[in-house]
């Protein structure tokens, strides 16, 4: 399943580096969303060396079908607007 990393996860005046928030494809309702808490995240940097920083769905986020996804290590800014596997 495919989905696009939206932001970090942040309030006024902290970011916190390892949580994104994620855009799910075919997921538009809070129920929908919390059927995926607890499935595997895998986000692949660009580059000769392709990284793969691997994450967990923690819970849903709003109404609209997003969720929260903590990685294992601090996201690099570049990945807002990428894709990323949900398995």
């Amino acid at each position: 399943m495919k989905a696009q990393i939206a932001n970090f996860r942040k309030s006024r005046t902290r970011q916190k580096d390892n949580q994104m928030i994620v855009l799910v494809a075919g997921s538009d309702s809070k129920a929908k969303a919390e059927k995926l808490v607890g499935k595997k995240v895998i986000f692949t940097t660009e580059g000769k060396e392709k990284k793969q920083i691997v994450g967990k769905i923690s819970a849903a986020h709003g109404n609209k079908g997003a969720v929260r996804v903590i990685f294992e290590r601090g996201m690099p800014g570049q990945a807002i607007g990428k894709e990323v596997k949900i398995e």
